[in-house]
């Protein structure tokens, strides 16, 4: 009768929810090892069925778990926080580059650049780095190599070239925690809580978005190729800029960055993604309309006919 029951057991628990048991195989093996089975005999039964490795198997798994009501909060908390930063700007436009207060202290503008803008590099890398998933679907991993693109850019190669005013250094941290912020939002929604149907209306909305991004990183790299140009290093004198979409807008730079995360946005089709680009147009729309009058009144003939942000409209 011990000998059927330590049996029974025995297999009951090699089959069970090795997530929950592997770590009573003390326990267990001893009241076997009690009624006549060798724990020794048991424990290796146990190591051999593979379950003594499922707490690493099942650590990952709950790490990889959607953290839903996280992800609405923060999209959410984003869609908020770009109406309250719009109605801001509305009176004062955001105190760096050229509207930085002589009194507030600084760093330089290629570290504070850096600092400010890699977490949005570095989160997401380690997320996809610490992510195993077998089947992780169209798209995913491209959208969010697409998110880490612009931010190596930003982080990686516009911080080194820079030629900007030193950066605020409470502007610096601010912006390096809205970056940890918005870094964990899109690497978590896109590698654990995203699912795309593999339909070509999926394909199209994917290769649609991808392209819109592509355009807008693209005006964003040669925009900020002219305003650069504009200076030699060490000075931080002010120019009429030239060519490129300068010639329909004055902020040619963030028109660009707009149109980047409208498509990634797009292409993405979430709540996170959705409001991260409308977060970026409360955030640098307005900028780029105080760029537009700061324009006009230090030069008497700057172009007319540009606009502020929207070509021919806004």
């Amino acid at each position: 009768m011990s000998s059927f029951f330590s049996k029974r057991l025995l297999e009951k628990f090699l089959k069970a929810d090795s997530c929950h048991f592997a770590s009573d195989v003390t326990a267990v093996s001893s009241l076997i090892g009690s009624r006549g089975q060798p724990a020794a005999c048991v424990r290796r039964r146990f190591e051999q069925s593979g379950a003594a490795r499922q707490p690493e198997r099942c650590l990952r798994v709950r790490t990889m778990e959607c953290r839903q009501t996280a992800v609405s909060f923060l999209s959410w908390g984003l869609i908020v926080g770009g109406v309250a930063y719009l109605l801001h700007q509305t009176r004062i436009c955001a105190l760096y580059g050229r509207y930085t207060p002589t009194s507030w202290r600084c760093c330089p503008a290629r570290l504070g650049w850096f600092l400010q803008e890699v977490p949005s590099l570095l989160v997401p890398l380690l997320l996809l780095l610490r992510t195993e998933q077998p089947d992780p679907g169209p798209g995913r991993t491209l959208l969010l190599c697409t998110f880490m693109l612009h931010y190596f850019y930003r982080s990686v190669i516009y911080s080194f070239l820079t030629r900007g005013r030193p950066v605020p250094l409470r502007i610096v941290l601010y912006a390096a925690i809205f970056c940890s912020i918005s870094g964990f939002l899109q690497g978590h929604s896109l590698l654990h809580c995203a699912r795309f149907q593999d339909t070509w209306l999926t394909k199209v909305r994917l290769t649609t978005g991808f392209l819109v991004f592509l355009v807008g990183l693209t005006i964003n790299i040669h925009s900020d190729n002219i305003l650069r140009n504009l200076r030699k290093p060490g000075e931080y004198t002010y120019r009429i800029p030239y060519g490129g979409m300068f010639e329909f807008v004055s902020g040619a730079n963030y028109f660009g960055e707009i149109v980047e995360w409208c498509g990634y946005a797009v292409a993405a089709w979430s709540l996170p993604a959705f409001a991260f680009a409308f977060f970026t147009i409360c955030s640098i729309g307005p900028r780029a309309y105080h760029h537009h009058r700061d324009y006009q009144k230090r030069f008497k003939d700057y172009p007319r006919s540009r606009k502020a942000i929207v070509p021919f409209l806004l």
